[in-house]
């Protein structure tokens, strides 16, 4: 079983008071990372901001980070310690043992723009990317384009290995990263949603979807979940399997 979850917009670049791994790896395409980076930190910082749908400001850190990217300082991190949006913090990294960590490395992966696909002991820097960028050195194809060629077989290979199972768990968009019906005809794919009932009926609410997400992967690897009856038994603040309105595709959980 694989748990396939998405990099978030938000990063540190430090850390304090936290357990850290005794090794960290080497992401897979870390020299396509850093040259992606040289292209970046050439853009005007207008086209920046523009590309990335930030503010001038955010465009100039973000300047700073690509033409800091290939030094010695800020050192890289871990990714899973790395990233700090809604899923992270609720898949709460900081209180898992070694033993659960080396677990964690082989059956977690994250997606990314800037370094296409990360196990989470793979060491990285600072960065912000979207999937609609295109850089002229790519034959100015979008981030999503360039990476779909060379991820889905490896995507593939790595589930296969892992007993055939993806849990996917990312936002949707991350799918174009792969040719997503090459990977659904290869592997089983199994995707958990989360819902509320309001006013009668169930609606999608963002920020609980994330939190849920951030939850059940760390019930996944905490517990070491390898089929979907065990996945089913997942429950978090009111949210509840409910199997009548799921099928062998996607899982609904529902908050009443």
């Amino acid at each position: 079983m694989i748990t396939y979850i998405s990099c978030s917009k938000t990063m540190v670049n430090q850390l304090s008071g936290q357990y850290l791994p005794t090794f960290t790896t080497t992401p897979l395409f870390e020299t396509t990372a850093r040259e992606f980076a040289m292209q970046l930190c050439q853009i005007p910082q207008e086209e920046l901001a523009e590309a990335l749908k930030v503010s001038p400001r955010l465009a100039a850190e973000v300047m700073l980070l690509y033409r800091d990217f290939c030094s010695a300082e800020p050192p890289a991190l871990p990714a899973i310690y790395s990233y700090t949006g809604v899923v992270f913090k609720h898949l709460n990294i900081g209180d898992f043992t070694p033993d659960e960590l080396e677990y964690t490395q082989a059956h977690l992966r994250i997606s990314s723009f800037l370094y296409g696909l990360l196990r989470p002991l793979d060491a990285i820097k600072n960065y912000r990317l979207e999937g609609k960028v295109k850089l002229p050195e790519n034959g100015n194809q979008t981030m999503f384009a360039y990476w779909k060629s060379i991820l889905t077989e490896l995507f593939i290979e790595e589930i296969k290995a892992a007993g055939g199972v993806l849990f996917y768990l990312a936002s949707n968009e991350m799918k174009d990263l792969f040719d997503w019906k090459k990977v659904e005809k290869e592997v089983r794919v199994i995707t958990p949603d989360f819902k509320v009932m309001k006013n009668g009926k169930l609606t999608s609410v963002t920020i609980y979807a994330k939190m849920c997400r951030g939850e059940m992967t760390r019930f996944i690897l905490k517990n070491r979940i390898e089929s979907i009856e065990a996945l089913q038994l997942f429950s978090w603040e009111g949210f509840r399997f409910r199997p009548e309105l799921s099928n062998d595709k996607k899982l609904l959980f529902v908050a009443d």
